[in-house]
């Protein structure tokens, strides 16, 4: 009987076949016949034989037993006695998990032994409750489908299907994205809406100007030929004029699509090709770069016209953006997402993390990532403010602190291991926690346990979410409670969404085993840009939705349902990564390779051979150098993208049935530095430098002209060796210059150099907030300007400021007294 339900949670799990019951019964009956012959075998000898690990947790061979008492017993009678067999109590279960089923005129009776220590009792009352049901539809027709057969009570199906995806709300379903911020301009018109500090540091942009400049920029761009389904590409940093290029796209009818700058011009244009973008948006001083990407080229801060464009009311399912993410195949693929799911969701945000006019977030997601819309949208409909800065202090959690505290910020989303590189600076006291954050967002993959034990001393909210581009942004969030356990789920569905954790046929599988999450509800995306046949595979007809028409998104992602409707991600069903929150196909960089005219063949694949360091690892049949596959990749992909070590191979390893055998390829050797004249540290400066190296790349030799990045490093480790610079040299070193100059020898002049200009930056130590905190320096300098012309401007920038509203004149006294 166990066997019978294994192999039907196997096969509604899609691992194998899909016999018969009565054809998995004979099946079973072959297997078990044939081990009778040899059931002479003494145990020891077995043992011997297969020399099992051994364990002390458990059984060397099996951990689940099935007994069946079927032979007929002769009653036992002694003169004037009655006897009658009594179970014996036992504290101790001998296996992990034991069915004892017996069998007699009566029928069939059985129990569960079961080890406590792995199982609590209502685990095995449903596991019970799921044999007793599938058995019964397998008796009532014994050729049903193994796959075919249930598993779940009405109540269960019920409970996964209708209770658990109950998030029903009414939300305007006739507006447009810029909609939201038009009717913020026209509430109020002089409410910051952007404040730049980065690019175009220094200037802001209330409702009104955001308005305006869009509806400006929108005129122009229909004067070009944009409108509805047309897709218009923008490639701008952090800025004001990001923010400006956006809603004008999306006011003039059309989609965009947002590039990162800083990726290689190759990918760029292949990425407008695949869009079929006619139009580039970027600023002036880019035009030359971007000129010869295969679209025509339009400055966002070029001549307006006299007056903005007129409004036009969009449809709610005319696409709002398209946004690339890798491919298997080697193509990014583009996902459309429509403004009634972008509505939806920004509406939804708002209500979530409950946001108001007086919330400021920090842009910190990509230029090129949705993550970037929920920054701006949710921000603007609730009256706030989108702050953008310097992206080389956004790089280093050291600054980060400084970022928020200098803006204002109330919250952010931060990726995964950024964030938890912050706490690590935190915990340590070399950053200080900001006083304006209450709330922070986490996401792009699970936070780890012991930065959440840390997070909470803060006592600031934290909410972990999840979701995919496919289905807009973000699916389910989970908020971080005092008592709850730091393994954290990815949470319950947002509203209008519905969470299922399938099997291979489509039918929902029972709390706590695991299957593929499909994700349906009014976020999921209208499919991949000029892609029918993948849109076809991965948006599938939802078979539980009442709505006609309604969609599942097949995820690809493992998950299993908790018994709070809480859903946990176990990973992937295929080979699609995550790096350092970066969603990546290890198909889109073999393909790659594969175009270098000496590669014969290429696997790409996710190593962690040091606990918490995820790598790409690149395995290459080549006679090229790996600095050359290094750079031929870096002219084509994204930092990110591009695998931190390249082990070259006479041939790819096969399976007998002649797939890539990824458990037979080999861990990169530890890379020595080079030996070469000048390779060992010349001054004291470089000895310490080469010595953070070492530990930071976990290496035990660099030389002094090997590239950090070469040498396995990423953007995450480079923020602890500019930490681990500050404590050892007591010099504050930009994040920028470890990618300008990633060597020993480059960077050890540069440190030298701020160790003559001056003395060094004290260390960052918390003080008592019982007593007067001492001056910064900044607070000293104001100080002696002071004493030395007392009411001079010359450590101010005096500016004017109108104020509506009603004054409160005794505060007003009191405040100019």
């Amino acid at each position: 009987l166990i066997g019978f339900f294994v192999n039907t949670l196997v096969l509604r799990t899609g691992l194998a076949g899909d016999p018969g019951f009565g054809e998995l019964a004979a099946r079973v009956r072959e297997v078990t016949l044939d081990a009778y012959a040899h059931q002479d075998l003494p145990f020891e000898m077995l043992v011997g034989e297969l020399q099992p690990e051994r364990d002390l947790s458990r059984t060397p061979l099996f951990q689940v037993m099935l007994t069946l008492q079927n032979a007929p017993m002769e009653p036992l009678e002694l003169p004037g006695l009655r006897l009658e067999p009594l179970g014996a109590p036992g504290g101790t279960a001998l296996f992990d998990l034991t069915l004892n089923i017996s069998e007699d005129e009566a029928g069939i009776a059985g129990a569960a032994e079961y080890s406590t220590d792995l199982f609590e009792a209502v685990t095995i009352e449903r596991l019970l409750t799921h044999l007793t049901v599938l058995l019964s539809a397998a008796v009532a027709v014994p050729d049903t489908p193994v796959a075919s057969l249930p598993l779940l009570t009405e109540g269960e199906r019920r409970q996964l299907l209708l209770e658990w995806n109950d998030t029903g709300r009414p939300f305007p379903d006739h507006l447009g994205l810029h909609e939201l911020v038009e009717q913020q301009a026209a509430l109020a018109p002089g409410a910051f809406a952007v404040i730049d500090r980065g690019t175009d540091r220094g200037a802001t942009l209330t409702f009104g100007d955001l308005d305006r400049r869009a509806g400006l920029l929108a005129a122009r761009l229909r004067a070009h030929g944009v409108g509805p389904e047309c897709v218009v590409a923008i490639c701008v940093e952090r800025s004001a004029n990001l923010a400006v290029a956006i809603l004008g796209v999306l006011k003039a009818g059309s989609a965009y699509l947002p590039l990162d700058p800083e990726h290689p011009l190759d990918r760029l244009a292949g990425l407008i090709e695949d869009s079929g973008a006619a139009l580039l948006l970027t600023r002036e001083g880019l035009i030359e770069r971007f000129s010869a990407l295969g679209a025509a080229v339009l400055p966002v801060d070029g001549p307006a016209p006299s007056a903005p464009a007129p409004v036009r009311p969009v449809h709610p399912e005319s696409s709002a953006y398209v946004i690339f993410t890798s491919g298997s195949t080697g193509r990014p693929k583009g996902v459309v997402v429509p403004h009634q799911a972008l509505v939806h969701y920004t509406l939804e945000m708002v209500r979530g993390m409950g946001l108001g006019p007086s919330d400021r977030v920090l842009q910190f997601a990509p230029v090129s990532f949705d993550v970037l819309a929920e920054e701006l949208f949710p921000t603007w409909a609730a009256g706030g403010a989108v702050v953008f800065d310097d992206p080389d202090r956004l790089r280093s959690p050291l600054q980060l602190h400084r970022a928020i505290e200098e803006a204002g910020v109330t919250w952010t989303e931060l990726p995964a291991p950024y964030w938890q590189e912050w706490v690590r600076e935190l915990e340590s006291g070399r950053a200080r926690f900001p006083s304006t954050l209450r709330l922070l967002v986490v996401g792009s993959e699970k936070p780890a346990p012991e930065s959440l034990a840390v997070w909470q001393r803060f006592g600031v909210e934290l909410i972990y979410i999840f979701g995919l581009t496919e289905t807009t942004i973000t699916s389910s969030f989970h908020r971080l409670a005092g008592g709850d356990d730091l393994d954290l789920p990815i949470g319950r569905p947002i509203a209008n969404t519905s969470l299922y954790v399938l099997d291979g046929a489509l039918e929902p599988l029972p709390v706590a085993v695991p299957g593929e999450l499909l994700i349906g509800g009014e976020g999921v995306a209208r499919g991949y840009l000029g892609r029918p046949d993948l849109t076809a595979e991965r948006f599938i007809p939802d078979p539980f939705a009442a709505r006609p028409g309604a969609r599942l998104y097949r995820t690809g992602d493992r998950a299993r349902m908790r018994v709070d409707g809480s859903v946990d991600f176990l990973g992937r069903l295929d080979h699609q990564v995550k790096i350092r929150g970066f969603r990546v196909e290890p198909g889109e960089i073999e393909r790659r390779l594969e175009e270098h005219p000496a590669v014969r063949d290429a696997a790409v694949l996710v190593r962690e051979d040091r606990l918490g360091d995820r790598r790409l690892v690149a395995y290459v049949v080549t006679e090229a150098a790996e600095g050359d596959l290094r750079e031929f990749l870096r002219q084509r992909l994204p930092e990110y993208m591009v695998p931190s070590a390249f082990v070259p191979l006479a041939a790819l390893p096969l399976t007998p049935h002649g797939k890539l055998d990824r458990r037979a390829l080999p861990a990169p050797e530890p890379e020595v530095a080079r030996t070469s004249e000048g390779t060992a540290p010349r001054s004291p400066v470089e000895e310490v430098l080469a010595g953070i190296f070492r530990d930071v790349l976990a290496r035990d030799r660099v030389g002094i002209h090997d590239g950090f990045f070469d040498l396995g490093g990423h953007s995450l480790l480079a923020t602890r060796v500019i930490s681990r610079v500050r404590d050892a040299f007591g010099v504050e070193l930009p994040l920028r210059r470890l990618f300008e100059s990633p060597t020993v020898a480059g960077l050890a002049p540069e440190i030298a150099a701020i160790l003559g200009s001056g003395p060094a930056a004290p260390p960052l130590v918390p003080v008592r907030r019982d007593q007067p905190l001492p001056l910064s320096f900044a607070q000293q300098r104001l100080w002696f300007l002071d004493r030395l012309e007392p009411g001079s401007s010359t450590y101010n920038v005096p500016s004017a400021v109108r104020l509506d509203g009603a004054v409160d004149v005794a505060a007003l006294a009191a405040a100019l007294g």
